[in-house]
Formats: C-alpha cells, structure tokens, sequence
C-alpha cells in the first residue's frame, strides 16, 4: 500500500492516453453528460456542498501528502498554476453561487482544467497512485463544478466577460512571472516548457510559445463559448 503515496513514484511512468488515462477521462465526460441529463432531479444544495467539499478535501490532502514526504517546495507547490488556482475559487464559487465569479470561471476554469486533463504532468504518477487520483477528481471537479453552475442555476457566459477573463488571465501571468524570477520557480510555464509531453511541445520554443498560447487560449475560449452562441442564434431566429 505504501508504494502508492510514494514520493517520488516507483510505480510505472504515466503515458498520454493510455487506456487508464482514457478510461478516467470518460468517466469524467460521462458525469458532466449526467448533470445535464439528471439536471432537473438534482439536489441543488446537496450537490453543490458536496462538489466545494470534495474539491477542499482533494487540495488539502494533497499538500498534506507532499509534506508528509517532506516534497513540498515553494518553487513548485503553491497553487499558482492556474489550473491549480482555479480549484479554490471553484469553492469560492459553488458557496456563494456567485455568477460574477462564474463568468471567470466558465473559461479560465474549463479551458485550464481540460487541458490538465488531456494532457497531465503526471511522470510515474500512474493508477492507482495517490497523485493520480487526486489529480483527476481535483481538475475533473472542477469541470464538474463550472458545469454544474450552467445545469443547475442557469448560468450563462457572455462574450464580454470572455474577453474580461482573457485580460486578468494575462496580467495575472505578468504577476506571476515576475514571482517566477523572485523565487527561480517555473508557475505557468512561463519560463520554460514543462519536461513531461504538454500542449507546449506543439508551440514552438521559448518565448514564442508563449504568443501561440495565447493564441490558443483565445480559439480554446470561443470553443467553449460556441454552445451559447448557437442557442441564442437559434432562439433569435426562433
């Protein structure tokens, strides 16, 4: 049992969709098709309370798990990732239900959190290691979570708040690479490509890759937005 909260792994090295990694990813797809599907028999309160707590459990235990291995680092650890960020104010949403929250969360959320998905800097880290499935039921949360909030409140994005979203993304990345220079850290992989297979591997090389993702973040946003276009292009019609 003790191999499987080892740090560092010892386990065999995680590969990119490989049929655990496609299993997980499936099963995460099926629960958001459920929340729609199920969306009018849900306990709204239940669920919402339940979803902030898992996602409080998952990240803090696995800071406690990284202590515990004496693993934790300053240069590494603090949730500054914005797929790590977004984790807490996924909380922050689904207790207060704050729709203005939301309308960040909608694209700097999802767009962050399925890519984690999809592409996960998991090294050995593979099932049924602790760190993998923190990992999917933190980042998967999340998406639950975003959805969640559409499925059952009705909340819906809106072309502004996705080009207010894109500006704080940038100058909260200035922020922090000025914070990667103070502490030699590498949060948001601003200063470097991460080592295991990412999205940034297709970019080009640093610091190109760095005007590519933005790029992408920009395409990534009106994908996720494009389901609200249609409905209102068809209710205008209609």
């Amino acid at each position: 049992m003790q191999k499987y909260f080892q740090f560092p792994s010892k386990l065999d090295s995680f590969h990119l969709f490989s049929l655990q990694h496609l299993v997980t990813v499936g099963i995460i797809f099926l629960l958001c098709i459920l929340l729609f599907v199920i969306r009018k028999e849900l306990k709204k309160r239940i669920v919402r309370f339940s979803l902030a707590v898992l996602l409080v459990v998952s990240d803090v235990s696995y800071h406690l798990w990284l202590i515990k291995e004496h693993a934790w680092s300053i240069r590494r650890d603090l949730p500054l990732h914005l797929s790590d960020l977004v984790v807490i104010l996924a909380v922050v949403m689904l207790l207060l239900r704050s729709d203005k929250l939301f309308q960040f969360m909608y694209f700097a959320a999802l767009g962050s959190s399925i890519q984690a998905i999809l592409t996960p800097s998991l090294d050995r880290f593979s099932f049924p290691h602790f760190r993998y499935i923190e990992f999917f039921v933190s980042h998967g949360g999340v998406v639950l979570a975003c959805l969640f909030m559409v499925a059952a409140f009705h909340y819906l994005p809106t072309i502004s708040s996705m080009w207010i979203t894109i500006l704080l993304v940038n100058l909260y990345a200035l922020c922090i690479f000025v914070l990667n220079k103070l502490l030699g850290a590498n949060y948001l992989y601003i200063m470097k490509k991460p080592e295991s297979a990412s999205l940034l591997d297709y970019l080009g090389p640093w610091p190109w890759y760095l005007l590519s993702l933005e790029l992408v973040m920009i395409l990534s946003f009106y994908i996720l937005y494009s389901p609200f276009w249609i409905k209102r292009r068809y209710q205008h019609k209609s």
